[in-house]
């Protein structure tokens, strides 16, 4: 009984977010995201992830639906945070206050 020799097994480097190293350098800037998730939203905003996801669905941070995922482009988002979207929608702050004070959803 003769055994083959193994092949070899040929790894792939397992790419993780938030793991830049783990990312060749050539392609570090095309890879990064020029959106965030409502996860990333909600920590930037040092809210639970409901609260995000509730402004996100009543438009008060600017976002797109695309698929069954919401994603907020990154530079709409700073522009809001900084107050430079100055269109119909309330600030985040102020509509999370009216929402406590008008008995909204719990």
């Amino acid at each position: 009984m003769t055994t083959a020799a193994a092949r070899p097994v040929r790894t792939v480097p397992m790419i993780v977010p938030g793991r830049p190293s783990a990312v060749p350098s050539q392609f570090r800037r095309r890879l990064a995201p020029e959106v965030y998730t409502v996860a990333e939203v909600a920590d930037l905003l040092g809210l639970a992830l409901g609260g995000a996801y509730e402004l996100v669905r009543d438009g008060t941070v600017p976002a797109r639906k695309l698929g069954g995922r919401w994603v907020i482009p990154k530079k709409r988002f700073h522009a809001w945070l900084d107050g430079e979207d100055q269109g119909d929608e309330p600030d985040a702050v102020s509509a999370t206050r009216d929402r406590g004070q008008s008995g909204g959803r719990r």
